[in-house]
Protein backbone atom coordinates (compact mmCIF):
# COMPACT_ATOMS: atom_id res chain seq x y z
CA UNK A 1 0.00 0.00 0.00
CA UNK A 2 1.34 3.23 -1.08
CA UNK A 3 0.39 6.52 1.88
CA UNK A 4 1.15 9.84 0.34
CA UNK A 5 2.05 12.19 3.24
CA UNK A 6 1.60 16.08 1.66
CA UNK A 7 4.66 17.40 3.64
CA UNK A 8 6.85 16.02 6.27
CA UNK A 9 10.36 14.39 6.32
CA UNK A 10 10.87 10.59 5.35
CA UNK A 11 13.04 10.56 8.90
CA UNK A 12 10.50 11.86 11.01
CA UNK A 13 7.94 8.96 10.27
CA UNK A 14 6.69 7.36 13.29
CA UNK A 15 7.86 2.98 13.15
CA UNK A 16 9.71 3.71 9.83
CA UNK A 17 13.30 3.05 9.85
CA UNK A 18 14.27 1.79 6.12
CA UNK A 19 14.66 4.68 3.47
CA UNK A 20 14.77 5.00 0.37
CA UNK A 21 16.04 7.59 -2.61
CA UNK A 22 17.02 8.51 -5.92
CA UNK A 23 20.90 8.85 -6.57
CA UNK A 24 23.14 9.58 -9.44
CA UNK A 25 25.65 6.89 -10.81
CA UNK A 26 28.14 9.71 -10.50
CA UNK A 27 28.41 9.21 -6.56
CA UNK A 28 27.60 13.07 -5.74
CA UNK A 29 25.09 13.28 -3.15
CA UNK A 30 25.36 17.22 -2.70
CA UNK A 31 21.94 18.65 -3.14
CA UNK A 32 18.72 18.05 -1.90
CA UNK A 33 17.40 15.41 0.59
CA UNK A 34 21.19 12.95 -0.74
CA UNK A 35 22.74 15.67 1.50
CA UNK A 36 20.70 14.38 4.36
CA UNK A 37 21.21 10.41 3.02
CA UNK A 38 25.33 11.62 3.10
CA UNK A 39 25.53 13.05 7.04
CA UNK A 40 23.03 10.37 8.55
CA UNK A 41 25.10 7.50 6.78
CA UNK A 42 28.01 8.17 6.23
CA UNK A 43 29.14 4.98 5.36
CA UNK A 44 27.25 4.13 3.35
CA UNK A 45 28.01 7.45 0.88
CA UNK A 46 31.52 6.09 0.91
CA UNK A 47 30.71 2.84 -0.06
CA UNK A 48 28.47 4.65 -2.94
CA UNK A 49 31.01 6.54 -4.36
CA UNK A 50 32.90 3.73 -4.45
CA UNK A 51 30.47 1.56 -6.51
CA UNK A 52 29.81 4.67 -8.80
CA UNK A 53 33.50 5.36 -9.30
CA UNK A 54 33.93 1.33 -10.17
CA UNK A 55 31.08 1.74 -12.87
CA UNK A 56 29.08 -0.97 -10.69
CA UNK A 57 26.22 1.53 -9.81
CA UNK A 58 23.98 2.04 -13.07
CA UNK A 59 20.84 3.25 -13.75
CA UNK A 60 18.14 1.40 -12.70
CA UNK A 61 20.53 -0.53 -10.32
CA UNK A 62 19.87 -0.14 -6.79
CA UNK A 63 22.30 -0.14 -3.58
CA UNK A 64 21.03 -1.53 -0.69
CA UNK A 65 22.77 -0.92 2.83
CA UNK A 66 22.18 -2.57 6.03
CA UNK A 67 22.93 0.34 8.75
CA UNK A 68 22.54 -1.60 11.68
CA UNK A 69 18.57 -0.71 12.60
CA UNK A 70 17.00 -0.95 8.66
CA UNK A 71 17.98 -0.05 5.03
CA UNK A 72 18.92 2.64 2.90
CA UNK A 73 17.43 1.61 -0.67
CA UNK A 74 20.02 4.33 -3.13
CA UNK A 75 18.03 4.25 -6.38
CA UNK A 76 20.05 4.80 -9.45
CA UNK A 77 17.64 7.47 -11.11
CA UNK A 78 19.94 10.01 -13.14
CA UNK A 79 23.87 9.60 -14.83
CA UNK A 80 25.06 12.29 -12.97
CA UNK A 81 23.93 15.27 -10.70
CA UNK A 82 23.91 17.70 -14.09
CA UNK A 83 21.19 15.51 -15.76
CA UNK A 84 17.77 14.58 -15.81
CA UNK A 85 16.54 11.47 -14.18
CA UNK A 86 14.96 8.91 -16.42
CA UNK A 87 11.92 7.78 -15.77
CA UNK A 88 12.71 3.79 -16.96
CA UNK A 89 15.52 4.27 -14.26
CA UNK A 90 12.84 4.92 -11.74
CA UNK A 91 10.73 2.49 -12.87
CA UNK A 92 13.19 -0.37 -12.94
CA UNK A 93 14.65 0.84 -9.43
CA UNK A 94 11.68 0.83 -7.96
CA UNK A 95 10.66 -2.41 -8.95
CA UNK A 96 14.17 -3.85 -8.11
CA UNK A 97 13.68 -2.23 -4.26
CA UNK A 98 10.61 -3.69 -3.75
CA UNK A 99 11.72 -6.91 -4.85
CA UNK A 100 14.63 -6.99 -2.18
CA UNK A 101 12.68 -5.49 0.01
CA UNK A 102 10.43 -8.55 0.11
CA UNK A 103 13.53 -10.82 0.18
CA UNK A 104 14.88 -9.07 3.26
CA UNK A 105 11.21 -8.79 4.96
CA UNK A 106 11.06 -5.13 5.21
CA UNK A 107 7.37 -4.23 5.39
CA UNK A 108 7.62 -0.53 5.64
CA UNK A 109 9.86 2.00 3.58
CA UNK A 110 9.75 6.06 3.34
CA UNK A 111 11.16 8.00 0.40
CA UNK A 112 10.63 11.25 -1.24
CA UNK A 113 9.01 12.38 -4.83
CA UNK A 114 12.02 10.01 -6.26
CA UNK A 115 13.35 11.70 -9.75
CA UNK A 116 10.56 14.49 -9.52
CA UNK A 117 12.69 16.83 -7.72
CA UNK A 118 16.16 17.62 -8.95
CA UNK A 119 15.92 14.83 -11.28
CA UNK A 120 12.99 17.53 -12.90
CA UNK A 121 10.77 14.69 -14.04
CA UNK A 122 6.45 14.93 -13.89
CA UNK A 123 5.64 13.91 -10.41
CA UNK A 124 2.30 11.94 -11.74
CA UNK A 125 4.29 9.92 -14.09
CA UNK A 126 6.47 8.96 -11.57
CA UNK A 127 3.45 8.67 -8.61
CA UNK A 128 1.64 5.98 -11.66
CA UNK A 129 4.93 4.48 -11.44
CA UNK A 130 4.98 3.55 -7.35
CA UNK A 131 1.32 2.40 -7.76
CA UNK A 132 1.45 0.31 -10.54
CA UNK A 133 4.87 -1.04 -8.98
CA UNK A 134 3.31 -1.40 -5.11
CA UNK A 135 0.46 -3.90 -6.72
CA UNK A 136 3.07 -6.31 -6.89
CA UNK A 137 4.02 -6.09 -3.37
CA UNK A 138 1.42 -5.86 -1.38
CA UNK A 139 2.70 -6.56 2.30
CA UNK A 140 4.97 -3.59 1.84
CA UNK A 141 4.00 0.09 2.91
CA UNK A 142 5.47 2.58 1.06
CA UNK A 143 5.09 6.25 2.46
CA UNK A 144 5.92 8.86 -0.07
CA UNK A 145 6.48 12.85 1.65
CA UNK A 146 5.54 15.10 -1.38
CA UNK A 147 7.13 17.92 -0.05
CA UNK A 148 9.98 17.98 2.60
CA UNK A 149 9.15 20.24 5.91
CA UNK A 150 11.42 19.79 9.27
CA UNK A 151 9.43 18.50 11.90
Amino acid sequence: MVTYINEGNIFGIPGVNNYAHGCNCAGAMGKGIAVQFKEKFPAMYLQYKKLCRSGAFTLGEVFMYDYGEGFVFNLGTQKSWTTKAEISAVDAAIGRMLQLAAENKVKQIALPKIGAGLGKLDWKSVKQIINDQATTYPEIDLFVVENFKEQ
